[in-house]
């Protein structure tokens, strides 16, 4: 194995916002904990890697989530609620419950959820609810000052840590793609995204930026210029990572492992994406296994 650390920056999903601790604290525990999940997966020390983590989490203004029983009050945001619609659609929901979305009580939306994927109800009423509530604070307007913040956050964390390879988890997977078209002057050697809802229709595809266009295998997006190889991973147990075939919505994809791929799936958690055969096989060469 190389003697010399892999640099590497971790760009999270949702639910990582922490008021309790300065950012710098959260950036570093952040960082430590996907390292040991990637070493563990590698079976390597913690320290073949260089890690840097891009905490945006704190610059969408998003309030604290409760642990109730998810009445609809606890998705009152218009634009959350029409996401959340809009995935639902996307799994391919019973028309009551796709079409009546707008007005359905979060725990039915969960309901149905849970059961089709075989989750836990409560965990997945939670989990709704602080999922579309960031991806709608990110996602609100193509110029809103969180968006923009939450973008350049990650490019200079980027800037910063000079990653051979940027990782990125959930929404991180938007915001990174977004950040990495912005700033065409970075040099990332692997793009991995893991868990990946940028292919989901209207809720996140169509409200890209840049904006995926037309072309003769019809409208896909590009990999970022500054990117030199994109691998997406995600487990067919995920259902935020829909459709599946991430390469089919974007040119550029080196290796899309899709629906061959298990995680160990537990609600989207990254852990499992980092410690999981196939990330091991995609970041290993660069670690010099």
């Amino acid at each position: 194995m190389t003697t010399t650390p892999v640099r590497i920056v971790g760009v999270h999903g949702v639910g990582h916002l922490d008021r309790r601790r300065a950012p710098d604290a959260v950036r570093a525990a952040c960082a430590a904990d996907w390292a040991s999940h990637l070493a563990s997966g590698l079976k390597v020390p913690v320290s073949s890697f260089d890690w840097d983590f891009a905490y945006y989490a704190p610059l969408l203004r998003t309030g604290p989530v409760t642990q109730g029983d998810g009445d609809p009050e606890d998705l009152d945001d218009p634009l959350a609620r029409e996401l959340m619609a809009q995935w639902l659609d996307a799994l391919d929901a019973p028309r009551p419950v796709s079409q009546g979305a707008l007005t359905l009580p979060l725990r039915h939306a969960a309901a149905w959820v849970a059961e089709h994927f075989s989750l836990d109800g409560r965990l997945t009423r939670l989990f709704i609810r602080v999922f579309f509530r960031e991806v709608a604070a990110y996602l609100r307007h193509d110029n809103d000052p969180a968006r923009t913040a939450a973008r350049e956050e990650v490019a200079a964390r980027i800037a910063l840590h000079r990653p051979r390879i940027v990782i990125a988890h959930s929404l991180g997977s938007v915001v990174a793609y977004e950040a990495l078209h912005a700033h065409p002057e970075l040099d990332i050697e692997l793009l991995l995204t893991v868990g990946s809802p940028l292919a989901m229709p209207r809720a996140v595809f169509d409200r890209l930026l840049p904006r995926p266009e037309d072309g003769p295998e019809g409208r896909r997006g590009e990999r970022p210029a500054c990117v030199r190889r994109w691998v997406n991973i995600a487990d067919p147990g995920d259902p935020v990572a829909i459709p599946s075939g991430l390469g089919r919505a974007f040119q550029g994809i080196g290796l899309d492992l899709t629906d061959t791929v298990h995680a160990g799936y537990g609600f989207h958690h990254a852990k499992n994406y980092l410690s999981c055969a196939a990330t091991a096989a995609v970041t290993g060469p660069y670690a010099g296994l």
